[in-house]
């Protein structure tokens, strides 16, 4: 498991989530602890090396 800090698109606060490098590829629906809103998160591993991470507002 891996740390990872990023904006909230809605809040724009600082949120840190804990990313499980064992699935190369991931993506899901993760709401913001500080607003609630829903956030898209993509997330993409090269072994244990995050190499891109998306938190998207899905009312884009």
């Amino acid at each position: 498991m891996k740390e990872h800090e990023f904006q909230c698109p809605y809040c724009w606060e600082t949120i840190s989530m804990l990313l499980d490098s064992s699935h190369l590829e991931q993506e899901y629906i993760e709401d913001c602890e500080v607003c609630c809103n829903p956030i898209q998160i993509s997330v993409e591993f090269e072994g244990q090396n995050l190499v891109s991470f998306r938190a998207e507002n899905i009312e884009q």
